[in-house]
C-alpha cells in the first residue's frame, strides 16, 4: 500500500470555500436573493471558519430564519468539501419584500423550539479593523522601504546616502525633547497610540446587534437598521400614525411618530405594545430599552366623545314645566 507521504494531499482553497458556502445560502433563500449572500471564509487545516453577509425575505422571523440557514450553509459545506465547519457567523444587512407570486422562503424552524434564555452579558462581534491596520502598516512598510533601499544602494554601487536621509539626520542631531517641533511629534505619536490601544480593546461593529441562539459556538447578528425597519412597519400600520421615525442604538430604542387623527393615548399605547412584541420577535441578546414619543400634528383635532346618555334623555324630553 501506498503511505500517505507517497499519496500526495489534498487541499481546498479559502476561495472555493467561500463560494461553496454562498451558494448553499442562496439554495435557501427566494429566487429574487438568490445571489446577494457575500461572505469570507477560511481554511486551517480540516476546519473551516465561514461569515456571511446576507439579505432576508420580510417579513420573517429573524431568529428562526437566520438559524436554518446557518444549519444548512454549515450542512451543505461540509457535505461538499469534506471539512469540520463550525457554526458560520451571519449578518443580517437588509430586509427584502417578497414580489407578487413567490411561494419559496427560506427554512425556519419549528415554531415550538425552545430558546434558551441568555443569561450572560451581550456578546459584540469583533471588527478586524482592516482600515486602520492597512494605513498603519501602510506607513510603516513605506517608511521602512525606503530606508532600506537606500541602505543597500548605497553598499552595493558605494554612492553616497540619499539628500533626503542626510536632511532627516542632520535635523534630528540639532534638535532635542524640548523644541516644539518634537514636542508636537511626540504628542502625535502618542495620540496614534493611544488610537490604536482603544481599536485593539474595543469590539467595534456598532451598527449589529447579536441575537439569541440554540448553540452557544453560534454567533448571529443583525444591522440596527433591519430591526429599525421592523419597528418602523409595525407602528406605521395603525390608523392615524403618519411619519415614523426609528433610531436603534447599542442599548436604546427612540420611536418618535406624528397622528394625524385619533386618540393619542391610544395611539401611544400601541405604537408601544407593537414595539415590545417587535423586540421580543427578533430574540435580542441584549434587551434594548426603549422610549416612544407620538406627537399631534398641527390639523390633529380632539376625537368626537359619546355623551352621557342620561344627558341625551334629558335633552330630548326637554326642560321641566
Amino acid at each position: 500500500m501506498t503511505a500517505p507521504a507517497v499519496r500526495g494531499s489534498t487541499t481546498i482553497a479559502d476561495k472555493a470555500v467561500r463560494k461553496i458556502a454562498e451558494r448553499a445560502a442562496g439554495e435557501v433563500l427566494p429566487a429574487a436573493l438568490a445571489g446577494t449572500a457575500k461572505g469570507s471564509a477560511s481554511v486551517h487545516g480540516r476546519r473551516a471558519s465561514i461569515a456571511l453577509d446576507m439579505a432576508l425575505p420580510y417579513p420573517a422571523p429573524l431568529s428562526e430564519t437566520l438559524r436554518g440557514v446557518q444549519q444548512h450553509v454549515a450542512d451543505r459545506t461540509r457535505q461538499l468539501t469534506g471539512l469540520e465547519v463550525t457554526s458560520p457567523h451571519v449578518s443580517v444587512t437588509r430586509l427584502a419584500g417578497h414580489k407578487a407570486g413567490a411561494t419559496e422562503s427560506a427554512p425556519m424552524a419549528p415554531a415550538d423550539a425552545p430558546v434558551p434564555a441568555s443569561t450572560r452579558s451581550a456578546r459584540r462581534w469583533w471588527s478586524a479593523r482592516r482600515a486602520p491596520m492597512a494605513v498603519v502598516v501602510l506607513a510603516a512598510a513605506t517608511a521602512c522601504a525606503a530606508v532600506t533601499a537606500d541602505v543597500i544602494r548605497v553598499h552595493a554601487t558605494h554612492h553616497a546616502a540619499a539628500a533626503w536621509r542626510l536632511r532627516v539626520v542632520d535635523w534630528l542631531a540639532g534638535h532635542g525633547p524640548g523644541d516644539l517641533a518634537v514636542t508636537i511629534a511626540a504628542l502625535a505619536a502618542a495620540g496614534a497610540g493611544a488610537w490604536l490601544l482603544a481599536m485593539a480593546f474595543t469590539p467595534g461593529r456598532r451598527g449589529q446587534l447579536t441575537l439569541t441562539a440554540d448553540d452557544e459556538r453560534a454567533n448571529i447578528a443583525v444591522d440596527r437598521s433591519t430591526v429599525a425597519t421592523l419597528v418602523r412597519d409595525a407602528v406605521g400600520d395603525f390608523d392615524g400614525v403618519e411619519a415614523v421615525r426609528v433610531r436603534p442604538g447599542r442599548r436604546r430604542l427612540t420611536v418618535r411618530a406624528s397622528l394625524a387623527f385619533g386618540d393619542r393615548e391610544t395611539a401611544l399605547r400601541q405604537a408601544t405594545d407593537a414595539t415590545d412584541r417587535v423586540l421580543a420577535d427578533c430574540l435580542l441578546r441584549r434587551t434594548l430599552r426603549r422610549t416612544v414619543t407620538i406627537t399631534s400634528e398641527p390639523t390633529w383635532q380632539t376625537p368626537l366623545r359619546t355623551a352621557d346618555p342620561a344627558c341625551t334623555r334629558a335633552e330630548q324630553k326637554g326642560p321641566t314645566p
